[in-house]
């Protein structure tokens, strides 16, 4: 009998995960910076930056499907190594090329090589984890996204520095370093897929389509609820800085905020399972999503810095919930032949949001004020709550259509005796017409309170 592979938060392959997660984020959140200082320092303007900035984020669109595929019926490690590589690579020749388009092409190759490890990296999460130890590993593995994204920013600060001459410098030098940060993640990446975990998926000839995954229920809700959040994030991240400005809060402070809020994520992964003990997925669905909506609405009003920090710190908490959670939605509710290919067209999901909070942020911005686009963002946390209460596709006791049958297996009728023979008429002896009686003696057998049947070899009564 073949023993499931283990899982669970203490276990080696979960906890490398995360450490080279953390590592691939952390290279990334510190070059996505340093591409637009270096950028400026080649003499691009804010359109080119945004150009740059978007093509990171549209170049993978176009393979995350077919990633998936392959993964959904095939090995997810290799990604691993693959992912990290282009990652690296992205990072060093962005740092070293002196044109805009070649910059953009290696953001787009960063990217890439960014979808590749998170393809491969949650498929893994989610083939290894038992159904009732999903939400506790997605947790624990998005920890690493977390790390990364909480210190990448202030390492490329340190390192970024100067004008001029001095900026394309010091960006190219932190390009270099953020490479490096993404090849120590390779140290980890050994012993992460169970060989009992390969091929888990189906045929490759038997493909999902991709309008069957996007119909089963809790696949959309959970696409939503993961673009509300990343995008979120995003927004916050970036229109901070122009909400301390407006209201004359220094760039350090502005700094200790983020900081904060990404501190609080962090805290909020790592309770996740107490917390889901305590109220239960859908409730601890819909109450984040629905409590980050206000919050993210709040930051609009115009408040103290102590209260503004507060706010922040309950709104990073109550975001740390929906990443996760909406993975495990994903896959729960996806078939089987197709969890990989779901969870890539959740990252689509991710992307598309990336590319268009940005750019629909600004346009509000612009035309109504700086404060609108947390509005906005507000309305859609609350929209990911009213989808987070409709709950998920599939129990996890119920079987996939077609996995087990159509109908559960009778059971047995208990109105019926239970006779030792094998036919469903009486045994008749090899010679006579008449059925065998059992012995008419008085005495019971040793072990019984009443005699019991059983013929002999040659057919005739045995005692």
């Amino acid at each position: 009998m073949t023993r499931p592979p283990r899982t669970g938060p203490g276990r080696g392959w979960l906890l490398r995960l995360v450490i080279a997660f953390a590592f691939a984020q952390g290279a990334v959140s510190m070059a996505r910076p340093a591409v637009s200082y270096r950028a400026l320092a080649l003499g691009a303007d804010e359109t080119a930056v945004g150009v740059i900035a978007g093509v990171y984020a549209l170049l993978p669109l176009f393979v995350a499907v077919p990633l998936g595929r392959r993964t959904d019926h095939g090995r997810c490690a290799p990604l691993l190594p693959i992912g990290v590589l282009l990652i690296s690579g992205g990072c060093a020749l962005s740092g070293i090329v002196s044109s805009l388009p070649a910059m953009a092409a290696w953001s787009g190759v960063m990217g890439l090589g960014h979808l590749c490890f998170v393809i491969g990296a949650q498929s893994i999460v989610a083939r290894q984890s038992a159904p009732d130890e999903q939400d506790r590993n997605f947790g624990h593995f998005t920890i690493g996204a977390s790390l990364g994204q909480l210190i990448g920013p202030v390492a490329a600060g340190a390192l970024i520095s100067g004008q001029g001459g001095t900026l394309g410098r010091t960006s190219a030098l932190a390009l270099l370093v953020s490479a490096g940060v993404a090849a120590v993640a390779l140290t980890s990446l050994w012993r992460i897929e169970h060989r009992r975990a390969k091929g888990a998926g189906g045929k490759p000839g038997h493909k999902v389509p991709v309008r069957a995954i996007l119909g089963a229920r809790g696949v959309p809700a959970g696409i939503f609820i993961s673009m509300a959040v990343l995008s979120a994030t995003d927004i916050l991240t970036a229109y901070l800085p122009v909400v301390g400005e407006h209201r004359s809060i220094a760039p350090a402070t502005v700094g200790l905020l983020l900081s904060l809020r990404a501190a609080a994520t962090i805290a909020c992964r790592l309770v996740m399972s107490p917390l889901l003990g305590l109220l239960g997925r859908r409730a601890l669905l819909t109450t984040s999503c629905l409590l980050a909506g206000l919050l993210c609405a709040g930051v609009a009003l115009p408040v103290s810095v102590p209260v503004l920090a507060v706010m922040l710190a309950v709104l990073g908490f109550c975001l740390g919930v929906g990443q996760p959670l909406s993975m495990t939605t994903v896959v729960r509710a996806a078939p089987d032949r197709a969890r990989s290919t779901a969870l890539a067209l959740r990252l689509t999901g991710n992307r598309l949001g990336q590319v268009a909070a940005p750019a629909a942020a600004g346009l509000i911005a612009g035309a109504v004020g700086v404060a609108a686009p947390f509005v906005l963002l507000g309305v859609g946390l609350v929209g990911a709550a009213g989808l987070g209460l409709r709950g998920e596709g599939r129990p996890d006791s119920a079987p996939a259509p077609g996995e087990s049958g159509t109908a559960p297996a009778p059971s047995e009728p208990a109105a019926a005796p239970v006779r030792p023979e094998s036919g469903t008429g009486p045994v008749r002896p090899e010679s006579g017409t008449g059925p065998v009686r059992p012995e008419s003696g008085t005495a019971p057998p040793e072990t019984g309170t009443a005699p019991v049947r059983r013929p002999g070899i040659d057919g005739a009564p045995r005692s």
